[in-house]
């Protein structure tokens, strides 16, 4: 691997589209860096498959991107957050690997006034306890109540962002938790990077005393600290280049991005890879 230097590009890897919320606050925090993003639209979704399975995807992927040249690995899939972080640090102990779980873990508690706290995530980020294991961790005292919401995916994808029909939709998913205001849930984790799109749809429904917090915001902030500590922002003038990589379907990837990004993402510019080959070291 190259040593690393701030012009290297920042690379990031999801299971799918939805990782580009995740890409997107990394561009509005830091426009100047070079990015990146790799989806492995092939093997969607890791939420259900199994741990070993999720950490062998995460481990090609990470390979596929630090072939490229990266600075620094940020995985944007709750899943493989969930459990392939410590594996790629070992892995590769001279990168610094960072994942949405903890940042979001992290804001939660900060912003959260009576550490009552609420967690919306798929089924496995659900089941395998991520962001109540972390928000424990943070705060012992906290309780901590997590609702899974994959039908959210769906949604997020098909572009069904707002309106009658979906806030319908949001307000029975979000049932178990809306029941808990009167107990003084007060702060809700946005624990799937599908989510920030319907961010306004589930506000409305969740009411302005709880404080939703964007798992995909608080990592473009914990990344943006960690370069800034370890001497690597670019400091390139001018906006930094972009890159996209997925294992399959880059038509698709492309008509669904317009969901998640805020820039267009032409067909030429999605680069159709196979990382099933890569061997881990």
């Amino acid at each position: 691997m190259t040593e690393l230097d701030s012009n290297l590009p920042i690379g990031v890897f999801d299971s799918g589209v939805g990782g580009l919320t995740v890409l997107n606050a990394l561009r509005k925090a830091m426009p100047n860096e070079n990015l990146i993003y790799l989806g492995d639209t092939a093997r969607v979704p890791y939420g259900t498959k199994s741990s070993v399975s999720v950490v062998k995807y995460a481990e090609q992927a990470a390979a596929a991107l630090i072939e490229r040249d990266i600075k620094l690995l940020v995985v944007a899939c709750n899943t493989a957050s969930a459990v392939a972080i410590e594996p790629l640090q070992s892995l590769y102990p001279q990168l610094k690997v960072m994942g949405v779980v903890g940042p979001g873990a992290e804001a939660s508690c900060k912003v959260s006034a009576e550490g009552r706290i609420g967690v919306i995530a798929t089924e496995s980020t659900v089941k395998n306890n991520a962001y109540q294991d972390a928000i424990l961790r943070l705060n012992p005292s906290a309780s901590v109540t997590a609702q899974p919401c994959s039908l959210f995916v769906a949604l997020a994808e098909e572009g069904w962002h707002s309106g009658e029909l979906v806030e319908r939709i949001v307000a029975e998913c979000l049932q178990p938790l809306t029941s808990q205001v009167s107990d003084h849930l007060d702060t809700l984790v946005l624990g799937c990077t599908h989510f920030p799109a319907l961010k306004s749809a589930i506000s409305h429904v969740m009411g302005d005393d709880v404080v939703l917090v964007d798992s995909a915001e608080t990592t473009a902030a914990a990344v943006e600290k960690s370069l800034v500590e370890s001497n690597l922002i670019n400091k390139q003038p001018g906006a930094g280049d972009v890159r996209f990589l997925v294992t399959d379907g880059p038509e698709r990837f492309a008509r669904v991005a317009t969901n998640f990004y805020d820039e267009e993402i032409q067909l030429p510019e999605i680069q159709l890879v196979d990382i099933q080959h890569f061997k881990v070291p």
